[in-house]
């Protein structure tokens, strides 16, 4: 729904046979037998409930009204002109779809579009998919949306309801042709990121795949320089914002799969309790998630970058900060994305909600890295003073840190 489309279904059709749900795991979920308690369910009980009012205002619909209902800021707008919605009539270089995003909930917005697609996040479960009516209504539902699934519960979800962002390839004008495309995360090079993306900002990479089409030349592409770095995006004044930040754009890029990771170990060490089985899964699960929270396999930045829509700003005011005023929300935007290496979504719903086992198993493998006993050479990257600092931070601002976490043993 949200970075998915008819066309793209087919380009992870086969993924999605890879990493499914087991019987078990069906079993499970249905056995909870609990309301659900992501924010948009919790909003869609406050409007029943006349505690709060979505206001419909005009070409916008409700967009600024849930944005503001759900506490996600505009300045984290990005724009995408792929079409990779349910709504892809609507949606053009001229019409593209906006998303926002907070650390639990992404919202997609289409200029004329039937409904306003949301993500939410239920922890431990994954991403529950909402569609809302743009009509208006006295006391306006957002409905479950699964059709959203053929692409937001594949292996590129880590088998999990989860969000994506594709580097996405156009369409030509063959009915019959495939999208290509493929999922973008903070491991993946700049080079071959945001197909079918804008990116704005006041300093960019100069070479990515946004802000023009990408051409093919015998079944593969043509690389050329993006267009050069822009302020603004050329659409009408229905939109919030003419930005597509790329502060924001990498922010979001790390985000959905870190989320994906920690459903997917919540959901394994679940099993582990139930069921019986899947030990070794979930401390493999486990050692990719620390990877990816630290930040050990990170494409670098080719240049520093710089956002105009405030983003940046906003987010890192978001964040709890230690003793020194540090943070770990806080961008470096010069050669990595944080100042500190270890992902602002530890503090997030998705990692508290980690069963016992699970979060044992993350925080040992962590503070291995952390600790300098790890000498794997792909961590030298992680300095002394680099994991310090971090261990500093979270002694003082996470409350269930363990307390192995100790200055004194960091090598």
């Amino acid at each position: 729904m949200l970075t998915a489309a008819a066309g793209l279904a087919t380009v992870v059709a086969t993924q999605a046979e890879r990493v499914g749900q087991t019987p078990e795991q069906t079993s499970l979920e249905a056995r909870s037998g609990e309301p659900p308690e992501d924010p948009v369910a919790v909003l869609n009980r406050a409007i029943q409930a006349g505690q709060v009012r979505v206001a419909f205002d005009g070409p916008r619909g409700y967009l600024t009204s849930v944005l503001k209902a759900l506490d996600v800021p505009v300045e984290s707008q990005t724009l995408v002109f792929s079409e990779t919605s349910f709504q892809p009539q609507y949606i053009h270089p001229g019409n593209p779809r906006a998303l926002y995003f907070n650390d639990t909930v992404a919202v997609g917005w289409v200029n004329g579009g039937d409904v306003l697609e949301v993500a939410a996040l239920e922890p431990g479960k994954g991403m529950a998919l909402y569609a809302l009516d743009q009509q208006s209504k006295p006391a306006p539902q957002f409905e479950r949306d699964l059709r959203c699934l053929q692409c937001h519960d594949t292996a590129f979800t880590a088998g999990v309801p989860g969000l994506l962002t594709m580097s996405m390839l156009p369409l030509s004008d063959n009915p019959s042709e495939y999208a290509q495309g493929w999922p973008v995360d903070h491991r993946t090079p700049i080079d071959d990121r945001w197909g079918g993306w804008f990116v704005t900002g006041g300093q960019v990479p100069r070479v990515h795949l946004g802000n023009v089409p990408v051409h093919r030349a015998d079944r593969s592409y043509a690389r050329r320089p993006a267009a050069p770095a822009v302020e603004e995006v050329d659409v009408d004044e229905t939109y919030p914002s003419k930005r597509s930040d790329v502060a924001a754009l990498l922010v979001l890029n790390h985000q959905t799969h870190m989320v994906n990771l920690l459903t997917r170990l919540a959901r394994d060490a679940r099993l582990v309790e139930h069921e019986g089985f899947l030990g070794g899964r979930v401390m493999q699960v486990a050692r990719d998630l620390v990877d990816y929270l630290l930040f050990v396999d990170e494409a670098p930045l080719p240049v520093p970058v710089r956002g105009t829509s405030g983003f940046a700003e906003v987010f890192a005011a978001r964040g709890p900060r230690d003793q020194k005023g540090r943070s770990l929300r806080e961008l470096d935007l010069t050669t990595r994305l944080l100042r500190y290496r270890c992902s602002y979504l530890i503090y997030s719903p998705a990692f508290d909600a980690l069963p016992g086992m699970a979060s044992d198993a993350v925080y040992a493998r962590m503070w291995r890295i952390l600790s300098g006993e790890e000498t794997d050479p792909k961590y030298g990257r992680l300095a002394a003073a680099d994991r310090r600092a971090i261990v500093e931070i979270l002694r003082d601002t996470k409350p269930d840190v363990p307390r192995y976490f100790d200055l004194a043993a960091i090598r």
